[in-house]
């Protein structure tokens, strides 16, 4: 995963809200071939920077507007004395509009145009202008054999406004999809590009506003919101005279025999990230181990919901499922839980518990699923759920009326009023145990220090994100237990504790 620059927008769009504001943008007075104009310069000059020894492109071209930005590439690299060649995939007699305009004035500028077959020769900089954001449904052929020869090639390969294949609102591969090593997208940022599969397709990933009036930028309607510096919500700095009550009692339920590392992890996490009183309620065996590692967290055995009762009562919010299992034990403390009027946090076995029916969902709180987890508390395979993660985490919050993330590439998430927001950060690396441990932890501390539930999980999934990327530039083997000191860093910098 390439890190996202600070150049992205934080809006993200689907690609009808792309086309309406395009359409806006001409009726405002920009002419559709300006702005494809503008389009072809932008990725022009992107393609430059990223290969400034290249000096040949062969582009391969569809039928719609997406190919009339190729043909316009084409004829600027024409101009600048590169070997061209456009490799028509979709007959260029069917163009019509400002896609026309751009075929002749790359026919105009000496571009070799010729119908593509499989035997067509490849060279120097492959520009993808196959299909653009308007392609639904999976890709037909013969573009389907022309991107298996993108992606075999071996050649770098420059993605025109989307990788073709790549859905633009949800990030689903549409059968086949071309693997970019540069994506220059337009006007609205997709929302499809930064999660499913849209992080491993696009490589860098670049935007051109394509110099739209600033006002009808800012007012487009949007999906999302893409998780950023500039808007995360923030922990308020703390009075000179505070003390530890005032920061919240978190509980960590979890831990069954052979998993109490799990519950650990989640509350050293809430520890480091400021929560001002930490419990852990495990099984006796986790007990002295607990205590020797992190001492400053009350660890207590229970053997049974009977003895959790005391503990409940006194914390303020309760992370549950770390470590869980689903035995007779794990259902029996969760079911006790479960009965909470607080807010709580559940992950893992808590979530495996929950779509198995074995006990209610909290009444207020947020939970954590993985792709698979989400899927059994859908009733879906963990395929659907990737096939449209946005669609996936709106249902998860409006079925269980919680707050919801989703994690994995392009963490998602969704309150139940219909809010959505992105996180791009994070790194391969993070691909390990215990990561969601520490994230639930995360997430307890800062709604145990009075953040809302929505604003809480928006800000922990970024700290997450960001600290994995920030160890990972020691590679790979990043263990979960390195991450609170790293989060402690980052939310120290970004919520200063004093003024």
């Amino acid at each position: 995963m390439h890190l996202p620059p600070a150049s992205l927008p934080l809006s993200l769009h689907s690609a009808e809200q792309v086309r309406a504001l395009d359409a806006q943008l001409i009726a405002a007075g920009t002419p559709g071939f300006e702005l494809m104009q503008r389009a072809a310069h932008a990725a022009w000059r992107a393609l430059r920077r990223r290969w400034p020894d290249a000096d040949e492109i062969t582009v391969l071209a569809g039928r719609g507007n997406n190919a009339g930005d190729g043909y316009l590439i084409a004829a600027l690299a024409q101009r600048a004395g590169w070997r061209v060649r456009v490799l028509a995939v979709g007959e260029p007699t069917a163009l019509m509009g400002d896609a026309a305009l751009a075929c002749a004035e790359a026919r105009q500028a000496g571009v070799a145009i010729q119908p593509w077959n499989e035997c067509a020769p490849l060279a120097g900089v492959l520009v993808d202008a196959l299909h653009g954001t308007g392609l639904a449904g999976d890709v037909r052929e013969p573009y389907a054999q022309a991107i298996r020869l993108i992606n075999h090639s071996g050649l770098p390969v420059l993605a025109v406004d989307i990788p073709s294949g790549l859905h633009a609102d949800n990030g689903s591969r549409l059968g086949v999809a071309v693997r970019a090593d540069l994506t220059v997208t337009f006007i609205g940022l997709k929302l499809g590009l930064l999660t499913g599969v849209g992080p491993e397709l696009c490589g860098v990933l670049q935007f051109d506003d394509l110099q739209g009036d600033a006002e009808l930028l800012a007012q487009a309607p949007s999906l999302a919101q893409r998780l950023d510096p500039a808007n995360l919500p923030r922990l308020s700095a703390r009075s000179p005279v505070a003390h530890k009550g005032q920061f919240g009692h978190l509980l960590v339920v979890g831990g069954d025999l052979g998993m109490g590392g799990a519950a650990l992890l989640c509350a050293d996490s809430g520890l480091r990230a400021g929560a001002g009183l930490v419990s852990l309620a495990t099984r006796a065996e986790h007990v002295a181990a607990a205590l020797v590692r992190r001492p400053e967290i009350m660890c207590t055995a229970v053997a049974s919901a009977n003895q959790l009762w005391a503990l409940l009562e006194r914390a303020d919010v309760c992370v549950v499922g770390p470590g869980l299992g689903q035995g007779a034990w794990s259902r029996s403390v969760l079911s006790a839980v479960a009965g909470l009027e607080g807010c709580q946090v559940w992950d893992a076995d808590a979530l495996n518990l929950l779509a198995s029916g074995q006990v209610v969902a909290p009444r207020q709180g947020v939970l954590t699923p993985h792709p698979g987890e989400a899927a059994r508390l859908l009733g879906l395979d963990t395929a659907a759920v990737q096939a449209d993660r946005p669609a996936a985490v709106r249902a998860l919050a409006q079925r269980y009326g919680l707050v919801v993330v989703l994690k994995g590439a392009g963490s998602l998430v969704a309150a139940p009023d219909g809010r959505l927001v992105l996180c791009d950060r994070g790194h391969p690396a993070m691909a390990g145990a215990g990561l969601g441990d520490v994230l639930a932890g995360l997430i307890g501390a800062l709604l145990a220090q009075g953040m809302a539930a929505f604003e809480a999980t928006s800000l922990a999934v970024w700290l997450h994100a960001r600290a994995g990327e920030v160890l990972a530039a020691q590679g790979r083997g990043l263990a979960a237990g390195d991450l609170p000191g790293a989060i402690r860093q980052l939310l120290e910098e970004l919520c200063p504790c004093v003024n």
